[in-house]
């Protein structure tokens, strides 16, 4: 009889030894090493058959390119973080809480594309309540099949007899080969059916969408080799608290990874928010200091959010600086600026920011915005809610100009916007193009008087 291998995984980051270790050399984590079995005496099974055949090295030139058009979807959203829609043999992670909607989304995409045969594997849910879920979702595609199914050599099987034109599977930690003496979930076995996951993909020419848990730390669980693995790393963001969902690209292969996915969770599925602005953007009829507009980019998407600032006399010795959905160092920057450049005496106060609508903005026109909430709640003057902002702020306190400035002012144009402060020093950009009204400024102290004169 063979002798059973086996050896130490780190849990943390999937780091392999022969013995046990208390302190993983790769990571510097402790006590994250487990046994697993990593070779059981049992005859080698094929996962799935297919042609193959030998590889043998060509130079660049000789390489025939094939057309592979991408899989439009009919999620808009989803179509725009992935790069335009599904490219064939594209291996898509799909990582988020608990919760927040993973499994609706990719549902509701699988039982919406009525031109594509998708075969959705669940080994989290029963056949039950997945029928549950999507009759309240809404079933148009007649050609998509379920399956309940852990063992991913049964699961290679109904493909080969199904041939889906796309499969998710909800979810990787679930799974398990036989070739692997492990349990669900478990280092070797993610990292193996992963593996044989993408042999499948890669091979047949079929997208997968692999769901994956996270850890309590935000990571996506499993070792790190997993995202290196895959084409694409989606992650699904949200507090479950809210209704609105934000999808990013993490990694994309085919694509950029700065664009934004944005869905309000309804009780009938996942609904596509084509104008962000909308949620982004409180609808207040009263005027209420220390809330500005700025017209900030997503990747390619112009959109408006609103920057909300409480200035407040500190309680204690040492004033608080403290920011949501910004970068808490800027921040500190720009107080540093309108107090050494513009004579604004904000050293001995508390100073609160917040981006409304639970996004994160890392797009430096909204700097502009973010000094004029600020002083706004200082002097308790409200700015005037036609005004929008769309700047950089340097050292110096001048307002600088950012790219694709003509994309952001027809954003603030289309949404009725009256007015737009921007950078003069911004090339190119004429009144006569524009409806809205174009306010050029050059310094800080410039559009302190435009707002609050």
């Amino acid at each position: 009889m063979a002798k059973i291998k086996s050896a130490y995984f780190c849990q943390n980051c999937g780091y392999e030894t022969p013995k046990w270790l208390g302190k993983c050399p790769s990571c510097n984590e402790w006590n994250t090493f487990v046994e697993e079995i990593i070779e059981k005496n049992i005859p080698t099974v094929v996962a799935f058959s297919s042609t193959t055949r030998n590889a043998r090295p060509q130079t660049l030139q000789s390489i025939e390119q094939q057309e592979q058009p991408r899989r439009p979807l009919l999620d808009n959203e989803l179509n725009r973080v992935l790069g335009g829609g599904l490219v064939p043999g594209s291996l898509i992670l799909f990582g988020g809480e608990p919760g927040i909607g993973k499994s609706t989304l990719l549902l509701q995409v699988a039982i919406e594309q009525n031109d594509l045969k998708v075969l959705y594997v669940s080994g989290e849910e029963s056949e039950q309540q997945i029928k549950m879920r999507a009759e309240r979702i809404g079933v148009k595609n007649q050609g998509c099949f379920i399956l309940t199914e852990t063992n991913l050599q049964n699961i290679f099987k109904q493909a080969e007899e199904i041939q889906p034109e796309l499969i998710v599977i909800d979810s990787i930690q679930t799974l398990f080969s036989t070739q692997i003496e492990s349990s669900p979930g478990s280092i070797s076995q993610v990292r193996e059916c992963t593996a044989q996951l993408l042999r499948y993909a890669k091979q047949t020419g079929t997208p997968v969408f692999l769901i994956g848990h996270i850890t309590k730390e935000g990571s996506l669980a499993g070792p790190k080799v997993l995202e290196h693995m895959v084409d694409t790393v989606l992650q699904f963001e949200g507090d479950r608290n809210h209704v609105y969902r934000l999808l990013r690209s993490i990694k994309n292969r085919f694509g950029s990874t700065n664009e934004l996915g944005i869905y309000e969770m309804l009780g009938s599925g996942l609904r596509q928010v084509e104008n962000p602005s909308e949620i982004l953007i409180t609808n207040t009829d009263s005027s209420l200091s220390g809330i500005s507009i700025a017209a900030t980019l997503e990747g390619m998407r112009p959109m408006l959010v609103e920057v909300q600032a409480l200035v407040s006399s500190a309680a204690y010795g040492t004033p608080q600086r403290s920011s949501t959905g910004f970068d808490t160092k800027r921040l500190n920057m720009l107080l540093a600026v309108m107090e050494k450049r513009c004579g604004f005496k904000l050293g001995a106060k508390d100073v609160f920011l917040n981006i409304a609508g639970g996004i994160k903005v890392d797009d430096p026109a909204i700097d502009l915005a973010v000094v004029a909430a600020v002083l706004s709640s200082n002097a308790d003057l409200p700015v005037d809610k036609s005004i929008a902002l769309s700047a950089e702020v340097g050292l110096s306190g001048e307002v600088r100009p950012v790219n694709r400035m003509e994309q952001r002012i027809y954003e603030a144009e289309k949404l009725g916007f009256e007015r737009i402060v921007i950078s003069k020093y911004n090339k190119g950009i004429e009144q006569k193009n524009f409806k809205i009204q174009l306010v050029k400024c050059g310094r800080i102290d410039e559009v302190v008087k435009a707002l609050f004169a």
